[in-house]
């Protein structure tokens, strides 16, 4: 699997089970809460600085989920995309990239199409049994737990940024 990862130039993830743990609160006048892991979030940040380019495709839209994509800065994102394919072919040609280049990190039945076709296909461990059956890789940590962070530590492990990035915070 870290072979898979040293090619990698783009990681795209799922929001919901991914990002989140999956659960969803609404409360009145058609809010909805989602949480999300600071650890996610400065994995996610941490990969960036290395020139990695992190995307989000999701099935749904969501206020919380652009404020969260604005504050990591996460310039490509697809929301509302029931069927996520023509999503991840547009960012694809739109990045110059090749499916070897990418991994994708998904956890339900929407995600099939994507993870059968990115080179590294990663799921987590709340994930069905079939979407299991087509990854290369679940993580140990849950969707919305620290999931995302094992990911990215892994690419930059796999690409050899992970001690550097480490160091630069060391030197302090």
């Amino acid at each position: 699997m870290l072979d898979k990862a040293k090619d990698i130039k783009l990681l795209i993830l799922d929001v919901d089970g991914v990002l989140t743990s999956g659960v969803i609160y609404y409360g009145p006048r058609d809010i909805e809460l989602k949480g999300f892991h600071i650890h996610d979030g400065a994995g996610i940040k941490l990969l960036q600085k290395t020139g990695v380019i992190v995307a989000v495709i999701s099935g749904k839209t969501s206020e919380a989920v652009e404020k969260r994509i604005e504050d990591l800065g996460i310039k490509h994102a697809y929301l509302g995309q029931e069927e996520k394919l023509s999503a991840y072919e547009s960012l694809k040609q739109q990045l110059q990239l090749t499916d070897q280049q990418i991994a994708y990190m998904g956890d339900d039945l929407i995600d099939l199409p994507l993870l059968r076709r990115a080179h590294l296909a990663i799921t987590v461990p709340q994930a069905p049994d079939i979407i299991k059956q087509h990854v290369d890789f679940t993580t140990e940590k849950k969707g919305g737990k620290g999931a995302v962070r094992e990911v990215c530590e892994l690419i930059m492990n796999a690409q050899g940024h992970y001690e550097s990035v480490i160091q630069s915070y060391l030197t302090q």
